[in-house]
Parts: C-alpha cells; sequence; structure tokens
C-alpha cells in the first residue's frame, strides 16, 4: 500500500460551542522550531508547506507553571513519539520507497 504524505485541517463549528481546529501532519515534511521572544515568550512551532501550528504561553504572556506543565507535556510526548519511531522503522521500507518501481525491493 503507498502511503502518500499529507496535512489534514478541519474547523469545526456548531451553535452553542466553540470553534474547533484540528490538524494533522502526516508527512516527513515537517519543519519543527522554537524560539524565544523578547526574552520572555518562548515558542514552538510545527510547519509544513500547507499549515503552521504555533504554540506559545498562555494570553501571549510571561510563562506560567500552567504554560511549563504544558511544556513537561510536550517533552514526554514527543520523547514518546521518538521511542515508538525507532522503535518501529523498518530499513526495508525506506528502501522500497527508492527502488524503481518496475523492480522488487531486496
Amino acid at each position: 500500500m503507498k502511503h502518500d504524505p499529507y496535512t489534514y485541517i478541519t474547523v469545526a463549528v456548531e451553535p452553542e460551542h466553540d470553534p474547533r481546529v484540528s490538524v494533522s501532519f502526516r508527512t516527513a515534511d515537517l519543519h519543527v522550531s522554537a524560539l524565544v521572544v523578547s526574552e520572555t515568550r518562548p515558542h514552538l512551532f510545527l510547519e509544513t508547506p500547507q499549515g503552521l501550528v504555533s504554540i506559545s504561553t498562555t494570553g501571549a504572556g510571561p510563562v506560567t507553571a500552567g504554560d511549563l506543565s504544558v511544556a513537561h507535556e510536550l517533552f514526554q510526548a514527543a520523547a514518546r513519539y521518538l521511542a515508538d519511531c525507532e522503535r518501529l522503522h523498518t530499513p526495508d521500507h525506506d528502501q522500497s520507497k527508492q527502488a524503481d518501481p518496475g523492480e522488487k525491493a531486496a
């Protein structure tokens, strides 16, 4: 089965509910970066050519205890994602993508 990369974005607006935006990056063409603005506000960016997600402090203010808690959750989730990718990665998949379509991958 071929797994082409894509970015999936939805917006749900329902009466009597806050709008909800969902962004799914299903691509290795993802740029992740972090920076600090004015030495007071850290920012984390996840970006593809089709979309951007920016994470920063509450109300664009100084770092709160809640912001620090979220940063710890992000770190732990990213570490689990890395561990799962390393565990599930198969070099055969990378080689088959590079093989000529008319040839069988070894």
